[in-house]
Formats: C-alpha cells, sequence, structure tokens
C-alpha cells in the first residue's frame, strides 16, 4: 500500500493574509511548505471584508460627490444609481486583486497547496482529502467568520452577514442593521449614498472603542446624511420575511419595533476553530480563539497561531504583521513578542476614524498620568480648500511630552494614521513632530500644529522670557 504520507518543513493552515505571509516567504527561502485552504484564496479580507467594503465605500463617496458638487461652484445633481453595475464593479476589483492570492502564483513560488479541509489527528499530523501531513512546524491562520448572536427568531428570518452582503445586485429599500461597529457603520454610510434608507441598532454606544472626542465627527455625519442610529437599544427578537423584516428593540425599559427590507448582522467575529481536531493535537483554545503565548505559539510547540483565530486584534494588518513575525522562529530560531498595544486601526467612514495607541479614557483607565492636545482641521489651509474642515487630530501625551496615543478623524484620516503609528511605534516625543517640516499644503500639517500648540505655553514663562531679554543684550 502507497505510503500518503508527505512531510514538508512547514504546514500552514489557512490562505488568508497570515497565511500566504507565511507560505511566500517561506517557499522564496527554499523551504518545503505546504498551504491547505478548504475555501477562497484571500481569505475573509479579498473575498467578503477588506476589499469588497473598500470598493462599495468608494461607489458611495462618488455618489456622495454629485450631491455636494455645489460647494465648488459646481452644479449639484441627484445620481443615477446602478446597484447591479455598483455589483459589478465591487466584484471586479476582487477579480484584479485575486491572481495575487492565486493557487496558481503560489505553486509557482513553490508552495504545494492543498484545497480541503484540514484536521489535525495527533501532534504532528494533520490530515486533508485522504492524505497526511507531518510536519516540522504548523501555522494555524484559519481566521474568523461572522458572529451570529443567539436572538430570538434570528435564526429563522433572513439575514445578510459580510459574507454575503455583497451578493445583492439591487439595492435594499431600508437595510437594518445590528450592530454600530466599525462594519456596521461604513456599510450604513455605502448604503445610504447609494440609496437605501438605513437605521443602525446598537445595544452600547456606536463606534464605542474609538474616542469619543472623535466618534462624535463621524457620528454627526452619518444622521447628517440620513442614517438612523438607535443607540443603546438591545434587539430581542428578528420576525419576518425576505423583504419584510421586524426588530423589536428594548431600551431604558420601553419596547418598540424598527422595520425594514433587509437585515445585516454586523455585531462582531468568532475564531474559525471548529472541526481543526485541536484537541487530538493538544491544542488549547477557547471562545475567543486558540490560545497563544506572546510569541504565538500555542500549547503545542511544534503549532503556532497567527492572525484573528488567535484571539487578539482582528485586523488584516495584524494577520500580516503575525505572518511576517512567525517567519522568525520558524525559519531563524529567532524569539519574537508580539506587540498589540500599538497596533492602528482605521474606520473608513466618511469622514474616517483613526485610532494608534490607547484613547485618553483608555490610558487614564491604566492608570497612566497623561495630557492630551488636540488640532481643528478648520484650522488648516488644504482642509479649508477641499471643504473638509470636520474633523481633529488628538494626541494622548505622557511624561516629557512623549505620544503614548494618538488619533484623528476627518478626511484622509486612513492615510494620516500611518503618521500617528510611527510616532506611537518610535516612542516619539510631541517634540519630534513639531520639528519635521511637513510639505505645504497638506492635511498631515494638522498633526505638526497640534504638537507645536502643546509648547504653546512656554511663550509666556517667564523664566523663558527672561532668558531671551537676557540674551538679547548681548546684540
Amino acid at each position: 500500500m502507497a505510503d500518503d504520507t508527505t512531510n514538508p518543513d512547514i504546514c500552514v493552515i489557512g490562505a488568508g493574509s497570515g497565511g500566504l505571509t507565511v507560505a511566500a516567504a517561506s517557499a522564496a527561502f527554499g523551504v518545503p511548505v505546504t498551504l491547505i485552504e478548504r475555501d477562497r484564496m484571500g481569505g475573509d479580507c479579498l473575498n467578503y471584508g477588506c476589499v469588497p467594503s473598500k470598493a462599495l465605500i468608494a461607489a458611495g463617496k462618488t455618489a456622495e460627490m454629485f450631491r455636494r458638487a455645489d460647494r465648488f461652484g459646481v452644479r449639484s445633481t441627484q445620481p443615477q444609481i446602478d446597484f447591479a453595475a455598483v455589483h459589478a464593479h465591487v466584484h471586479g476589483v476582487i477579480g484584479k486583486i485575486a491572481p495575487n492570492d492565486s493557487v496558481e502564483r503560489f505553486e509557482g513560488l513553490g508552495v504545494d497547496v492543498i484545497k480541503g479541509d484540514a484536521r489535525f489527528v495527533d501532534p504532528d499530523t494533520v490530515a486533508v482529502n485522504g492524505k497526511r501531513i507531518k510536519a516540522r512546524r504548523f501555522v494555524v491562520a484559519t481566521g474568523s467568520r461572522p458572529f451570529v448572536p443567539p436572538i430570538e427568531g434570528l435564526k429563522d428570518t433572513p439575514h445578510l452577514t459580510n459574507e454575503t452582503l455583497f451578493d445583492l445586485t439591487r439595492c435594499p429599500e431600508h437595510l437594518l442593521i445590528i450592530g454600530g461597529g466599525p462594519i456596521g457603520m461604513e456599510m450604513a454610510q455605502a448604503h445610504r449614498r447609494l440609496g437605501a434608507r438605513v437605521t443602525v441598532v446598537e445595544g452600547a454606544t456606536p463606534l464605542g472603542k474609538d474616542d469619543p472626542d472623535l466618534t462624535a465627527v463621524v457620528l454627526k455625519r452619518l444622521e447628517a446624511e440620513g442614517v438612523v442610529i438607535e443607540a443603546n437599544a438591545k434587539v430581542v427578537a428578528v420576525s419576518g420575511i425576505e423583504g419584510a423584516i421586524t426588530l423589536r428593540v428594548e431600551r431604558d425599559g420601553r419596547r418598540f419595533e424598527v422595520r425594514g427590507s433587509h437585515l445585516l448582522v454586523a455585531v462582531g467575529r468568532q475564531a474559525n476553530v471548529d472541526d481543526l481536531g485541536l484537541e487530538a493535537a493538544g491544542i488549547a483554545y477557547d471562545r475567543s480563539g486558540i490560545t497563544v503565548g506572546r510569541d504565538l505559539r500555542t500549547s503545542n510547540r511544534r503549532v503556532y497561531a497567527v492572525g484573528d483565530v488567535a484571539g487578539g486584534p482582528q485586523f488584516t494588518h495584524v494577520a500580516g504583521y503575525h505572518g511576517g513575525l512567525v517567519l522568525r522562529p520558524l525559519l531563524f530560531r529567532l524569539p519574537i513578542r508580539t506587540k498589540h498595544d500599538e497596533m492602528p486601526h482605521v474606520t473608513y467612514t466618511d469622514p474616517e476614524l483613526g485610532q494608534v495607541g490607547p484613547t485618553e479614557a483608555e490610558a487614564r483607565a491604566a492608570g497612566h498620568d497623561v495630557a492630551t492636545v488636540s488640532w481643528s482641521y478648520e484650522d488648516n489651509d488644504r482642509a479649508q480648500a477641499e471643504h473638509e474642515t470636520e474633523g481633529l487630530v488628538k494626541f494622548v501625551v505622557g511624561k516629557r511630552g512623549r505620544i503614548v496615543g494618538a488619533g484623528v478623524a476627518g478626511a484622509k484620516a486612513g492615510e494620516m494614521t500611518n503618521l500617528l503609528a510611527l510616532a506611537v511605534s518610535q516612542g516619539m516625543k510631541l517634540s519630534d513632530l513639531q520639528g519635521f517640516v511637513s510639505p505645504y499644503p497638506t492635511l498631515s500639517e494638522i498633526a505638526k500644529r497640534a504638537a507645536t500648540s502643546y509648547y504653546a505655553s512656554y511663550t509666556s514663562k517667564p523664566v523663558v522670557r527672561s532668558a531671551i531679554a537676557f540674551l538679547r543684550r548681548f546684540g
């Protein structure tokens, strides 16, 4: 009988951002690597998440430009939206990016790609499609999926998640969204701009993980555009049929109903740990995902876990960061420690919302003695030229002016978050930002002006003025 066991050096389970990073880099160094994926290459981000959502957001933003063109002396008009064409645009973008993550490309790189369901059968063996794979090291990168909460009637009522939302070819008449986090708010605004009525029901504070000074900018715009936000409201039951959905909602002891045509559930995600045979491999896990240390190693020393399934921050760039990081012990036997406290994140509403490091509230709750300094978009020349004056940059500042955290809400906030992330990750001080030269006119000047304002009080200090007066005596 033929032996159906293969022995690659590394076996990667899951072809999302983290898994693809590990597989491609390992193959580049000439290391035998097997990559197993049961669904679509590229994972959630390419097929159901970041890519299609940002393509849909771009379509909505373009439509809104027509409505607001009169700000620039251009006649505004109500755009004619072909939602089927929007659908084609979204999937066209996926199609353009997909070859970068395809089976063919990775096989061309030297990766052995297997499509199928992987399952551990013992601590050093995975079974897939009737074959067995014994590897020196394994990397589990199976990601996460939408969490569907146990709300009465929800399972029996037609509803969308991010995995099915982008299949729509007709704009919902009235989209109901359970969940006021980043996904819920991004999709609320995009669909509103594309012609749908939208109501968001959030059990706590919308965008509650971000600084309230910043989220206020975003929520004000969404409500001005007609998105109805029911905050601190709990959905207790769902009923209806396709095209006629009813939510029963409770707030402050009072119950009311919200009716719409479609329902999107966007309350969070859960790690893909089912049917992996983790028990057989001696890999500990819980509801949040696989248990790992700061070195991304599981309770089975042969196995690492990266990305969403590792139970940490659920962002594509975190999975990519994990994938790059874990190569060090896999290939070079070097130690690693993850640093999630400085990880940036962006909500791609319009205006955008970015944050890196702790918010003011988080820093104070952790017992840190911090101050804050901010600067408004309204005081920036480029923002004025583009009529994008809603927003601000806010720094959380520790001892001796060190930047502990930073956030921004406003136009192109996602791009500005790159600068803020660099400042926080490198332990920079506000004086570092004050001292660099920012090209004029750019929105990034807002960060520099905020940093400069932190030192404004020095101009009125008696000791500083006395020193200047003394030096003036010498000509």
